[in-house]
């Protein structure tokens, strides 16, 4: 009976010890949370939680398949992410720490990369032509682009 007493006692003791631990961890977290900006659209192309997973996934995806297929505007573009996440003050995705990439990539120490060779804003207008005054410059590259073409042409 005693026995059976201190046993409840013990487990109820450590129950409300462990609910006042993760309590005491949520409210006094040393690290502060990300400040996001809110999306200028009205809803994403998945859910909040499945992109915070696997937005790095969908965009590797899509570039695979916009610079080795030549599909562009699909669901998973950075151009549309960029379009509807830039912030309405910086209009970008990347200038300041509350700007959203930033803040949720600063929050996780991961290094973002994307927008050494991409535009952290969007442009003026939603036409974006396919070439851009640096094309042509460098011989190596016009070699590329005339094998391909030729590769592109079929008798």
């Amino acid at each position: 009976m005693l026995l059976r007493r201190l046993s409840r006692v013990a487990a109820l003791v450590l129950l409300l010890g462990t609910q006042w631990a993760h309590a005491q961890g949520n409210a006094a977290s040393r690290v502060s949370q990300p400040v996001i900006e809110p999306a200028r659209g009205e809803q994403c192309v998945e859910d909040p939680a499945t992109m915070r997973r696997e937005h790095m996934n969908y965009l590797k995806h899509q570039r695979d398949d916009t610079m080795r297929g030549g599909i562009r505007g699909a669901k998973y573009s950075l151009k549309a992410c960029i379009e509807c996440h830039a912030s309405t003050e910086t209009n970008s995705v990347a200038a300041e720490k509350t700007n959203f990439c930033i803040s949720c990539h600063s929050y996780t120490a991961v290094r973002i990369d994307c927008f050494q060779c991409h535009a952290s804003r969007p442009p003026a207008t939603s036409f974006l032509p396919l070439n851009h005054p640096g094309h042509g410059r460098n011989p190596l590259e016009q070699q590329l682009r005339n094998q391909v073409a030729q590769q592109q042409v079929k008798p």
